[in-house]
């Protein structure tokens, strides 16, 4: 029985014992299977995952590091991992490992040459072993950041690339905010105005412009705001930095819903020169305009008289306040558009309008018909009446949205690309030494009709082939590689279906990454030559009529004396010739043609008996003739004609020593269209038949010219005059 009992212990001792190492292995094999899962995960990781011991030599890095540089990890094991860094990069690496050592973890980022030799940027994270406050080791992760590397700098040379366009434009390149404040200028606007662009930045567009011009802008710029409709072209009249007014002519682009830009996108270019060429050709009245004749719809505008109650408003002032026509009643008082806390303001602010003090665009809080309030810009000016003040007219802008938040602007490559792309002028870059298009923006797709892929790389094909940019042009560009190369002029592209449309071209040479680039803006210019036409039309009906008129006084002279009518002609003939052979314009030449024809105008005053005197006159008959110069003049005095007839009549009997009549002038005193018709009238008279005498002859004629050349006659007058019988054959017919 003992033995029994002693053989079932050692049985329980048994089992008990068993059941201990199948535990044991049980989590030997739990912890096993744990670790290679590990492995497993490290080993297959995309990313590089290391060890470093103290001094930073590789104890340990995983497969990927094949993918990532071409090397296996048993070529890694046992280098410095500083060592692994493209050399340049060494010595930061090595700054970064120094502050890994104090238990810091900053990620560092650095270049690596991979197994083939090319270059591969690296993100390294990692983590310090720091035992008792010493260095262990370090453990982490290499990230390969190449790609996002070649996009950042992809993104850089793309901002520099739009940057270098924009800032080279040969217009003035603005963004203005909702406020109407200048956010960007273009290095350009200096040229024109004189202000550097960081002296223009957050400062008002508005107090640029000349103050008889600002109603007309605050109304564009506020129809923009409020509609978002793209303005056409607008001329404002701006004051340089000296003080002196330039004309500006400017397109916009509202593209405030825009959150790259978020606000007003303006092109604008120097136009003083041609505006004063137009006015010249125009009446100046349309300036002068009232106010309710050329503000937008879109604005509302309003009359009140000297008691504050509206006269008249506009339709959009009631959508504005949300009124209809019935609610009007006469003798409304203005107050009730305003927020009962501004009723102090407006009043003060109406004397001073009254009174020709007020600030302009004054801001106040309006009313609404339901009770809402928004913020609004009032910009009014006495009305003026029979040099009586009878009360105040002006407009109201709401500028709500104005008021808001802005959006910040996104990275400015995609500003400057916008900019560019949604310019209403088209633009072009072209290589400046092949000529061949590089770059493109849409509005000159449109013009040309053709897309981005068959403009770029032609050689200037979007212009007519008799004119081309480059070959006929570039020659300025050439010779100017120092100083401001920009050329301006007009030309015309040719479309694709055939369509020729004028343009104004704004060129500029600029050097980029090395390269010479030729920048070019194209404007429509099609209505303004068209308008250029009609007014050379109306220029030509003009000089017909006048010249109608000039036949009508010949035909009168012939008339009363026949010997006076074919002098006139035949002397008009030869002083033109002169005028010819001297290079004078043609404009100048037509003129002495025409005053040639009547030039004894004066001697229809003259009895018609001492005219055809057949013998000498006498002293009394030969002042009368003498008085046909001033008679001609006060016949002619009052015509009006860009050509100074009555001054030319006047002086055709002047000498240059001072011995002609009737007011003894001399030299530089004397018209040089006068001076043509003093030689003309003496050789055609000496060649030609008098009742009083026979023909003395042409030689005779331009012995005398010669013989008194420089004392009494103009001496280039006569060698042109010289020059014409004796070397070019000129004849006067009729004589």
């Amino acid at each position: 029985m003992g033995d029994l009992m002693k053989d079932d212990n050692k049985t329980k001792t048994q089992l008990a014992q068993e059941l201990t190492e199948l535990r044991l292995q049980n989590a030997a094999l739990k912890k096993s299977e744990s670790a290679e899962k590990y492995r497993s995960l490290v080993e297959n990781i995309r990313d590089v995952i290391y060890e470093l011991d103290s001094q930073g030599v590789v104890l340990y890095i995983s497969p990927a590091i094949r993918d990532l540089l071409g090397y296996d990890s048993a070529e890694i094991v046992g280098k410095n991992f500083i060592e692994l860094a493209h050399k340049d990069d060494q010595s930061s690496l090595s700054e970064w490992f120094s502050e890994l050592r104090k238990g810091r973890e900053d990620p560092s980022e650095y270049r690596i040459l991979n197994k083939s030799g090319e270059i591969i940027w690296a993100r390294t994270k990692t983590i310090p072993s720091m035992e008792d406050g010493l260095f262990k080791g370090a453990h982490g992760i290499l990230i390969d950041v190449t790609a996002q590397r070649r996009v950042e700098e992809s993104l850089r040379k793309s901002e520099e690339y739009f940057k270098a366009i924009i800032e080279n434009s040969s217009d003035i390149i603005l963004i203005l905010d909702k406020l109407g404040a200048i956010t960007y200028a273009s290095p350009s606007i200096e040229r024109f105005l004189g202000y550097r662009p960081d002296e223009l930045i957050g400062k008002r567009s508005l107090d640029l412009i000349v103050s008889d011009d600002k109603p007309r802008a605050i109304a564009d710029f506020g129809r923009a705001l409020l509609t978002k409709e793209v303005p056409i072209p607008n001329v404002f009249r701006i004051r340089h930095k000296n003080g002196t007014e330039r004309i500006l002519e400017g397109i916009g682009k509202n593209l405030l819903d825009n959150p790259i830009v978020a606000g007003f996108v303006m092109n604008v270019r120097d136009i003083t020169e041609r505006k004063q060429a137009e006015n010249a050709l125009r009446e100046s009245e349309d300036r002068y305009r009232e106010l309710t004749d050329f503000l937008p719809l879109s604005i509302s505008t309003f009359e009140v008289d000297a008691a504050g109650s509206i006269i008249s408003y506009n339709r959009t002032a009631l959508e504005t306040f949300r009124y209809n026509e019935e609610d009007y009643k006469e003798g409304m008082n203005a107050l009730q558009f305003f927020a009962p806390e501004e009723w102090q303001k407006v009043g003060e602010n109406m004397g001073k309008v009254i009174q020709g003090t007020s600030t302009p665009g004054q801001e106040f809080t309006f009313l609404r018909k339901d009770g809402s309030k928004f913020i609004g810009l009032i910009y009014a000016s006495p009305n003026i009446q029979q040099n009586k003040t009878v009360g105040i007219r002006g407009v109201i802008i709401d500028i709500t949205d104005r008021l808001q938040a802005e959006e910040a602007l996104r990275e400015s490559e995609l500003r400057y690309r916008l900019l560019f792309e949604e310019a209403d002028d088209g633009i072009a870059l072209a290589d400046a030494e092949t000529g061949k298009i590089v770059d493109c923006n849409q509005a000159l797709c449109r013009m040309t009709e053709q897309n981005k892929t068959e403009l770029l790389g032609q050689p200037q094909s979007i212009l007519h082939p008799q004119h081309h940019l480059i070959n006929g042009h570039s020659s300025s560009f050439q010779s100017h590689k120092t100083g401001d190369p920009r050329l301006t002029l007009e030309d015309n592209l040719l479309s694709k279906s055939g369509k020729i449309i004028p343009v104004e071209i704004k060129a500029s040479r600029f050097g980029m990454n090395g390269c010479d680039y030729l920048l070019g803006t194209f404007r429509d210019i099609t209505e303004r030559k068209r308008a250029e036409g009609k007014l050379k039309e109306t220029l030509e009906s003009l000089r017909k009529a006048v010249g109608a008129t000039i036949q009508v006084l010949v035909s009168a002279v012939e008339m009363r004396d026949p010997y006076t009518a074919g002098h006139q002609l035949r002397t008009a003939n030869l002083a033109r010739a002169i005028a010819t052979e001297m290079g004078l314009p043609q404009d100048k030449i037509d003129g002495i043609r025409m005053v040639g024809s009547i030039h004894d105008i004066g001697k229809l005053s003259i009895p018609a008996e001492i005219l055809s005197k057949p013998t000498k006159l006498t002293d009394l008959e030969f002042s009368l003739i003498k008085e046909h110069s001033r008679i001609g003049y006060e016949m002619l005095k009052d015509v009006e004609s860009s050509w100074p007839l009555a001054q030319i009549v006047y002086q055709h009997h002047e000498r240059m020593d001072g011995s002609g009549y009737p007011r003894n002038l001399k030299g530089d005193e004397i018209l040089m269209e006068a001076r043509i018709m003093a030689v003309a009238d003496v050789v055609e008279a000496m060649a030609s038949h008098r009742p009083y005498r026979p023909t003395l002859g042409l030689d005779a004629a331009l012995a005398e010219i010669q013989k008194n050349r420089g004392t009494l006659y103009d001496n280039t007058v006569v060698d042109a005059c010289l020059k014409l019988f004796r070397e070019k054959g000129f004849k006067l017919e009729g004589t």
